[in-house]
């Protein structure tokens, strides 16, 4: 009987956001897995006793950036991690993008304010202003160039913080198609879903989003998947992946871009998919046996 570890967060005191997580451990449970769902910075967990540990929602790591890395580090010299701990330490800093566009896949354009470096924001277009290292819209926002003052504030709060700050046109594509998110598991394309806008004009940095507002279902066009597949190909050192999402809006041009490369704990949304279950189970447990 493989032994699996569902990787999480503790919320506590509030409950845990991520619904698919029991569904799932029962799924893995009743076709033969001794599954559990355990949270990445438990001390007493022994990692060792796994066949698999699989990220799932550890979904406070963006504010322990370092500390989520060298635990992935650690843990994958124990067990075999799923996404493996190279990956992590990749796809957790945003800064990814620009290795993208590098390489020839189609990205938002994207610049990076490190703290030290000078307050350069457009002034003659709306952008976006977010850590390279934050998940469900933390710490960003939208603006104007009439609303200056207010992002150089969100910028000396994140390099207070130490956090370096993507700016990123805002892509006005998203107020009519939408963000599609392509979500691919076991090496093939598992479902897609798109959503709206996260991002409202005013709303301020640190208020809390909807991550996922409006999420349906999504039948990619076939430019979204090429676009995703050339994202996933350029990954550096061609690692396995056991799953990936690619959300991607449209450009100015009509045509998709990248926005991000989740390959680290993305939400499967498997309650708006359900009959998606079995292949993630199926993969999972192929996974485990290797």
């Amino acid at each position: 009987m493989p032994r699996v570890a569902l990787v999480t967060y503790d919320p506590r005191p509030e409950p845990s956001k991520d619904a698919d997580l029991p569904v799932l451990v029962a799924a893995l449970r009743a076709a033969g897995a001794d599954a559990q769902a355990v949270c990445w910075d438990d001390g007493d967990v022994d990692w060792a006793g796994y066949d698999l540990a699989v990220i799932r929602s550890t979904w406070d790591y963006s504010w322990r950036a370092a500390e989520f890395v060298a635990w992935a580090e650690r843990c994958g010299k124990l067990t075999r991690l799923a996404n493996p701990a190279e990956v992590v330490r990749w796809n957790t800093d945003k800064r990814y993008l620009g290795e993208l566009a590098e390489a020839g896949v189609p990205v938002v354009p994207t610049r990076y304010l490190a703290p030290g470096d000078p307050a350069d924001l457009p002034s003659d277009h709306e952008y976006v202003v977010k850590p390279t290292s934050g998940a469900g819209a933390r710490y960003a926002a939208r603006y104007t160039p009439e609303r200056q003052e207010s992002a150089v504030r969100h910028l000396e709060r994140m390099h207070a913080e130490g956090l370096t700050a993507m700016v990123q046109p805002y892509m006005r594509g998203i107020d009519t198609g939408g963000e599609r998110a392509l979500q691919f598991f076991g090496g093939g394309l598992l479902h897609a879903s798109r959503k709206k806008a996260v991002l409202a004009p005013d709303t301020a940095f640190d208020a809390a989003k909807v991550a996922h507002p409006d999420l349906e279902p999504w039948t990619p066009t076939l430019a979204e998947l090429a676009v995703a597949e050339r994202a996933l190909a350029a990954v550096p050192g061609a690692p396995e992946l056991l799953y990936a999402r690619v959300d991607l809006v449209d450009g100015e041009d009509g045509r998709p871009r990248v926005m991000e490369l989740e390959l680290v704990e993305p939400n499967l949304f498997l309650f708006l998919h359900p009959g998606s279950l079995g292949p993630v189970v199926e993969a999972v447990l192929a996974a485990a046996g290797r």
